[in-house]
């Protein structure tokens, strides 16, 4: 069967996705960024099949963790989102099924999410699928890692460890052999809760405009709570104290820690929880959580910024120290 053309298959598959009048169609070679008040907020992301998501993980969702994944960013800086640039690396054994599903994906989180598709490039790579997303979003104020101050509130929002535990989960969905004994005795619906949470990311756009409001330093938790918050406070030249028993779990991730104590360090330093990280002063505490609950979006307290530059991490009152802080890309 005869593969479509590079022009065919941006008419085919992703011509239909961008539907703002900026994108005109996908039929130049440049967009025009849809004109707003506030920043003008960009992001990058990429994803390679092998080392982001598993080449036979499903394609929507494929689609919609690249897209996400920088949606996420958007929304820990107070912006929301108003376009996106998609890149796309096809390998030697690419299909048209396989982009059918895709560009299906996408459809879907553009229209959940609000964010049109813009413009981008496809290309033919020699290794695997390779993706790259650069999104835009407005925020009223941008809000940077930079500002937290001693004496602010630290906050995160949903839960944390899921999508960590979520790989191990869809590892052992691949090889089943390979199941941890913990995993093998959570509720087929925990494994299921967890593997969910891993394929597609909850940006959580709904609290962007709380964050623009209220926030004096945000970023969003990629690479691990703790490794992720570290940098936050390098970067306000802060130190701070946390309670990682106040970080929220879902039922399932707890009922894997309840199984299993050494998860502890897994959950909070395994990355993949695209949740937002936040500073607040404290007289601004109240009205973010009534911001917060109104948008929907779950939000805890899980410490305080303060003088000096340690940051410590307790749980039952004793300190915690980690082998690994984070997730590292090199």
């Amino acid at each position: 069967m005869t593969r479509p053309s590079e022009d065919d298959l941006i008419a085919c598959f992703f011509a239909p996705l961008a539907t703002t009048a900026g994108a005109d169609g996908l039929t130049d070679d440049a967009a025009v960024i849809p004109e707003g008040t506030g920043d003008l907020v960009v992001t990058k992301d990429m994803a390679i099949a092998g080392v982001h998501f598993f080449p036979d993980d499903p394609p929507d969702l494929i689609a919609a963790k690249v897209l996400r994944v920088n949606l996420s960013d958007l929304a820990a800086k107070g912006a929301l989102p108003v376009g996106f640039l998609l890149g796309l690396g096809l390998p030697p054994d690419w299909t048209t099924a396989f982009l059918a599903v895709f560009a299906k994906g996408l459809a879907s989180d553009i229209a959940l999410y609000d964010c049109p598709l813009l413009g981008g490039d496809t290309v033919k790579v020699p290794g695997p699928l390779t993706l790259s997303v650069t999104a835009f979003g407005r925020a009223a104020r941008t809000v940077r890692r930079r500002g937290a101050r001693p004496g602010d509130v630290l906050c995160v929002t949903g839960t944390i460890g899921d999508g960590a535990l979520g790989l191990i989960a869809r590892q052992a969905e691949r090889a089943p052999g390979t199941a941890p004994d913990w995993l093998r005795l959570l509720a087929p619906e925990e494994r299921a809760h967890l593997v969910d949470r891993y394929l597609a990311p909850r940006p959580r756009t709904a609290l962007a405009a709380a964050v623009a409001r209220h926030a004096s330093a945000a970023m969003d938790v990629s690479d691990g709570l703790v490794g992720d918050l570290a940098k936050m406070m390098a970067a306000s030249g802060a130190g701070a104290r946390l309670d990682a028993g106040a970080v929220p779990l879902s039922p399932a991730a707890a009922c894997a820690l309840a199984l299993d104590p050494a998860l502890r360090e897994r959950i909070l330093t395994g990355g993949d929880d695209y949740e937002i990280l936040l500073a607040c002063p404290k007289d601004r505490l109240a009205e973010l959580c009534d911001d917060a609950a109104a948008a929907g979006v779950p939000l805890a307290v899980i410490g305080a910024v303060t003088d000096g530059i340690d940051v410590i991490w307790k749980a039952e009152g004793q300190v915690l120290s980690f082998v690994a802080g984070r997730f590292e890309h090199f």
